[in-house]
């Protein structure tokens, strides 16, 4: 059974740094692409970042550009999101998810972790 597993959430202070960490398990996560996504309250599922299997391809939303980074380490079997220049309005729930490619798109991603809070205060 396939399990992601998020952490790294937190409160901080506008302008701070964050780095989110999702281990996964349960099939080779070297063949999978990874996502982070994120929920704000009353607001969609959004995309965040996203990375191809080998780490050679990242994608970003145009919100996070230049602040987020997704990397990945296949022999720990976990993604991460460094977060810098965090802004008020970066506050959401994040998860991460594994698909067969990367997607801005949701559904092609077929597990998903529970997802961690972050705070951002301004």
């Amino acid at each position: 059974q396939v399990q992601l597993v998020e952490s790294g959430g937190g409160l901080v202070q506008a302008g701070g740094s964050l780095r989110l960490s999702c281990a996964a398990s349960g099939r080779t996560f070297s063949s999978y692409a990874m996502g982070w996504f994120r929920r704000a309250p009353g607001k969609e599922r959004e995309f965040v970042a996203a990375i191809s299997w080998s780490g050679g391809s990242t994608y970003y939303a145009d919100s996070v550009k230049g602040r987020f980074t997704i990397s990945r380490d296949n022999a720990k079997n976990t993604v991460f999101l460094q977060m810098n220049s965090l802004k008020p309005e970066d506050a959401a729930v994040y998860f991460c998810a594994s698909g067969r490619y990367p997607s801005y798109s949701g559904s092609l991603y077929d597990y998903w972790g529970q997802g961690t809070q972050v705070t951002v205060s301004s």
